[in-house]
């Protein structure tokens, strides 16, 4: 026998002694108050051999001889420590039930980093709404709810986070919204489609403030929404919420039409199963809406079903797909008749639409170890009709790679590329176009001395939309030169200092490329023209903030306070303008200009916003009460540094505040559980709008004469657009206080009754000018859990 012989059987040996000395280590993770299988959950010895659970909930180690201590941890749930001891040739089985840690600081968040992870671990700011809220308040539309977010307001379906967007309308969006961490806007507008958003079937709603472009791409410029959808639980669930409301006459003496009370009807349904391998989730939504102004209608029906099979041979693999399809039709309000006909169309006719809406997203998942990788892909259609003759039909495709990888040195890295096709076809209302969006990112969060975690991330861009294409810059100076793509990178830190004092610091870059809207809309809404704009470019900018969270306990109120400090600048910002844009660009101002008064997007150029917020929020008992409170103060100082004081304000010397801004929100939600009854408020505190376009308040002819004809169209008051804006412009330029009311009885553990009242003061106000918002409306609601 040669000597390499000779080593070979003793490495072989050696190997076969190893393997006879290890032995196997399995069981499942389950909520030990549900019994719900729990995914993701890691499972270790000495915190060296590491498994994760499957999607069945299973966990597998493969470890030699001896004593160890086990250890499961899982984001939301308390530490599971056992010492074991295993010895030769004998397999052991080892279930582990997991106890609710029942803490805001440890509420389960995936959107920060695209894992899932504590609340107090992430280096951004971050709400969370919960579908209990939803129900309660009986919101129809997620705009509503959206709205009682602390540092967040929608106008028009223009989210705005911290002020980072003013006055939009249906056309591009600084909020990226996902629905199950993928986008959820338009190829056409690339705006959100708050009606569409399954709220049937929430499993919680995620909202990041700042930019997060590192992560999600163009149009997270400004934040995040991430809605994210439920799954089967092991015990089947069915949820049936019916609702009837009216609304009362509006206050003061604005003119009310002449006809039946406007009523509010609708029923969402959902049902989650588990069928053998096959988690099955079924939803709907049937909605009809007399409106609260004249022919502002709206009928929509939504059917969604989310499908996953796991594969029981092959653990860790699990295949699905998720669709949702609505149809809307109704009337589109823009802007009133007059002020003492506020709630009255402009010519007392208003345009109709009737809109299909269609997505379809399958995936692949595979876990295995402490490795997953999944294949989500989406196809979302929106066709969009109306009675003046213009419409479009838009597609998009989304498919994304990503890799994840967790070490047992709490290292979490997060990798992915992504590819979106945009196809907009051929009409009068923008034409046809495509676009394509190629992206690849990067993130690691590691946490050292279990107090540090620092989070790093980097995304590469390029997006092309027909021949206009990504010109990326590092740092965009004058004279820089352009990279093929648009980089932006993240980095935030989190340190505990103690055991519930967490404080965080992040800089984030954003990135968004205009939407085919903003570029080539062409359409007229009651009397003014949307005007395209086809050199329109991409916004960059950055947003950076420092923040602390403090939990605390009252009682068995276990409550989370957050405050933060924040400063985001954007450079070639985009801005719906109003103005006068005569054919060619004219000069000189005559009496026709009327025909050509209208928005159109621009780039404004820089803008700069800073501002602290406060938040509050919590649940448990003091005393006898079960209490809820969600709550939050911003302050927010939006200013354009290079503003005109002649073109960007009202006209008012020293005004540079940006457009269509508040300084100052408030938000606050407060519920009281006792027994079976539960009673909640809801206010909104939002103070006055510093500043509109001036066309809005001024005579398009004001200070011109026609000397040739002997006018003086000083004397003409701008009435034509807004008629009584002028003469009543402290009504639209105030601060204004919204409350909510509800009340709710649960007469056994399945059946619940409950009355809302929204506005009850009945305060009118206007979100934008010419735009009054709803009076008092009353709400009766059924909701059944079986």
């Amino acid at each position: 026998m040669n000597k390499f012989t000779a080593k070979l059987i003793v490495v072989l040996a050696l190997f076969c002694s190893i393997l006879r000395s290890q032995v196997n280590i399995n069981g499942y993770v389950t909520d030990a108050k549900t019994h719900d299988t729990l995914i993701g959950a890691i499972v270790s010895v000495d915190l060296k051999n590491v498994s994760t659970t499957n999607l069945q909930g299973f966990y597998e180690l493969n470890i030699n001889a001896g004593s160890y201590t086990l250890t499961c941890n899982m984001v939301g749930y308390k530490i599971f420590k056992k010492f074991i001891k295993v010895e030769e040739n004998q397999n052991t089985s080892l279930n582990i039930a997991l106890e609710d840690a029942n803490t805001a600081l440890d509420e389960v968040v995936i959107s920060a980093g695209k894992f899932e992870q504590k609340l107090s671990d992430v280096t951004v700011s971050m709400d969370v709404i919960k579908p209990s809220l939803i129900e309660s308040k009986n919101v129809t539309n997620l705009e509503v709810i959206i709205n009682q977010v602390p540092g967040v307001t929608v106008a028009d379906g223009q989210a705005s986070i911290r002020g980072g967007s003013g006055f939009s309308y249906g056309a591009g969006s600084r909020v990226l919204m996902l629905v199950d961490e993928m986008p959820m806007t338009s190829a056409d507008a690339g705006d959100i489609k708050w009606n569409y958003l399954p709220l049937e079937n929430i499993e919680q709603v995620e909202v990041i403030k700042g930019a997060s472009s590192a992560l999600f791409g163009s149009s997270a410029l400004n934040g995040v929404i991430n809605l994210r959808t439920i799954y089967a639980k092991d015990k089947p669930i069915t949820n049936i919420i019916s609702f009837f409301g009216s609304y009362d006459a509006p206050s003061k003496t604005y003119k009310w039409w002449k006809g039946t009370t406007q009523f509010q009807k609708g029923i969402n349904f959902s049902h989650a199963q588990k069928i053998n391998n096959l988690d099955f989730v079924v939803g709907g939504h049937i909605f009809t809406d007399d409106g609260f102004r004249m022919l502002e209608t709206e009928d929509r029906q939504r059917f969604n079903c989310n499908l996953r099979y796991n594969f029981k041979k092959v653990p860790g693999l699990a295949v699905g797909v998720n669709t949702n399809m609505m149809n809307t039709r109704g009337g589109l309000f823009f802007l009133w008749q007059s002020y003492d006909s506020a709630y009255i169309p402009q010519g007392r006719t208003i345009q109709r639409y009737n809109n299909d809406r269609f997505n379809v997203d399958p995936f692949v998942t595979y876990f295995w170890q402490n490795n997953k990788l999944s294949l989500r892909n989406r196809y979302f259609k929106t066709v969009n009709r109306n009675d003046k003759g213009q419409g479009s039909y838009a597609e998009l495709y989304y498919t994304e790679l990503q890799y994840q990888k967790h070490f047992a040195n709490n290292l979490n890295l997060t990798s992915g590329a992504v590819y979106m096709e945009q196809l907009v076809l051929g009409d009068s209302l923008y034409g046809k176009h495509s676009g394509k969006n190629m992206a690849g990112y990067i993130q690691a969060d590691k946490k050292f001395f279990n107090r540090l975690t620092i989070s790093v991330g980097l995304r590469g861009e390029f997006y092309k939309l027909d021949t206009a294409k990504t010109k990326g810059y590092i740092i965009p100076n004058k004279g820089s030169v352009p990279l093929p793509f648009q980089p932006v990178a993240r980095v935030g830190l989190n340190y505990q200092a103690f055991e519930f004092t967490f404080f965080r610091a992040s800089f984030g870059q954003g990135y968004r490329f205009p939407s085919v809207a903003e570029k080539f809309v062409s359409t007229a809404v009651s009397a003014l023209q949307i005007y395209p704009n086809s050199s329109l470019q991409p916004e960059r900018g950055y947003s950076a903030e420092v923040g602390v969270k403090q939990g605390f306990k009252i009682a068995g109120f276990k409550g989370l306070f957050d405050a933060a400090a924040f400063y985001t600048k954007y450079n070639s910002m985009v801005e719906f303008v109003f103005d006068i844009y005569r054919p060619g660009g004219a000069t000189g101002i005559f009496y026709e200009d009327i025909n050509y008064a209208g928005f159109k997007s621009q780039n404004i150029g820089e803008a700069q916003i800073s501002g602290y917020e406060t938040s509050i929020s919590g649940t448990g008992k003091i005393g006898p009460l079960n209490i809820t409170v969600f709550s939050g103060y911003t302050y927010m100082n939006p200013i354009n540094p290079n503003f005109n004081a002649a073109k960007d304000t009202l006209g008012l010397p020293g005004i540079n505040t940006l457009k269509y801004r508040s300084k100052h929100l408030l938000k606050n939600d407060i519920q009281l559980d006792y027994k079976f009854i539960s009673i909640g408020y809801s206010t909104r505190f939002t103070s006055k709008i510093e500043n509109i376009d001036r066309r809005f308040t001024q005579s398009i002819l004001h200070e011109y004469n026609d000397i040739a004809n002997g006018i003086n169209w000083d004397e003409i008051d701008a009435t034509y657009i807004l008629p009584g804006l002028n003469k009543n412009f402290g009504e639209f330029q105030k601060s204004v206080w919204v409350h909510d009311a509800r009340i709710s009885i649960n007469l056994n553990k399945s059946i619940r009754i409950s009355f809302i009242v929204n506005n009850f003061t009945n305060q009118s106000y206007q979100a934008r000018p010419g735009d009054m918002r709803a009076p008092t409306q009353y709400v009766g609601q059924l909701a059944i859990k079986l």
